[in-house]
């Protein structure tokens, strides 16, 4: 069996506290956009008997206090769903309603390791704070983690990180194409999975970037080539606009279709949590799936009806 890590980031978006909107309004807007956020996630995956974990940014705690936080964490723990370490640093400089105008450097892999040991040892007090379990994973804000990163995460008793991205070079000291589980500085690396769509050209397995087509395919290609997972991402506000005001509908048909999907594949394509501790082949040479020229042409005319469309919308 391949394991499938569905895989949401819970998160203030910083566009909203900079625009100086009210706490209200950036959980709103950020978590629940539209009526296609967190609860509508959480509301698919119980339908559909599915598993996901929530990376949570708990830094915005530090600017709005810990009762947004434990809002996320407490609806996300209700639903039978796990709740893991996500960080967004910028926030540790952000001061309400200033209009962004404060923040620390945006980039985790822009600190120490001494920084970031001290950084993220806070950003887990909060989580728990926030009435979490201890986490074991860990995703970095914009996937800039490098390997100083992963050596705090080590420090601090963290089992897995999923911060690699291909499309984010410069991070941790891993190939662009490796999309497979590996052991490294300690930890287990869950790369965020990739599809090429064009020769040489990589994509990202996210609820924005793949049509239901690829999505279909790129699962299809993991059980068939016996991967040992398969790392989605998506995000509280993905569904909906950049605004938050209104549902993009091509995305929220994706987001449905996959978990149909993944349904309907359980028996060779399972949904985990990192709590599970899944046995994991570990630095296979798994492939990311061979690009289609008309699939990738059929995803680039969907995306571009989303991009006009749902913005219109705001």
């Amino acid at each position: 069996m391949t394991s499938v890590f569905l895989t949401v980031d819970t998160e203030f978006a910083w566009r909203h506290h900079a625009a100086g909107l009210d706490i209200a309004t950036i959980y709103q807007r950020s978590v629940e956009p539209a009526g296609v956020g967190l609860t509508h996630h959480l509301d698919l995956l119980a339908r559909h008997g599915l598993k996901a974990c929530f990376f949570v940014d708990p830094m915005p705690a530090m600017v709005y206090g810990l009762k947004p936080v434990a809002r996320m964490v407490e609806a996300i723990l209700a639903a039978g769903q796990e709740v893991q370490l996500h960080c967004h640093a910028n926030w540790a400089g952000a001061r309400a309603g200033d209009r962004g105008a404060s923040y620390a450097r945006f980039n985790l892999n822009e600190y120490g390791l001494a920084e970031q040991t001290d950084l993220l040892a806070g950003a887990r007090d909060l989580l728990v704070a926030a009435g979490a379990p201890t986490p074991i994973a860990f995703r970095a804000g914009a996937y800039a983690a490098n390997d100083d990163t992963l050596a705090a995460l080590a420090s601090l008793g963290f089992e897995y990180d999923s911060s690699h991205n291909g499309l984010y070079p410069g991070g941790i000291g891993l190939p662009r194409d490796l999309i497979a589980p590996t052991l490294r500085a300690g930890l287990i690396e869950l790369p965020v999975t990739l599809i090429e769509d064009l020769p040489g050209s990589l994509r990202p397995f996210q609820i924005c970037a793949l049509s239901s087509g690829e999505s279909g395919q790129a699962l299809a290609h993991a059980a068939r080539e016996k991967h040992a997972a398969v790392t989605i991402v998506s995000h509280s506000f993905e569904l909906a606009n950049r605004l938050g005001t209104g549902v993009n509908a091509v995305h929220v048909r994706r987001f449905d279709a996959l978990c149909a999907m993944l349904a309907a594949s359980h028996a060779v394509l399972p949904t985990v949590h990192f709590a599970d501790r899944p046995a994991l082949a570990l630095g296979q040479d798994d492939r990311p799936l061979a690009a289609a020229r008309l699939r990738t042409h059929w995803r680039q005319a969907e995306q571009l009806w989303s991009n006009i469309f749902a913005e219109r919308a705001a």
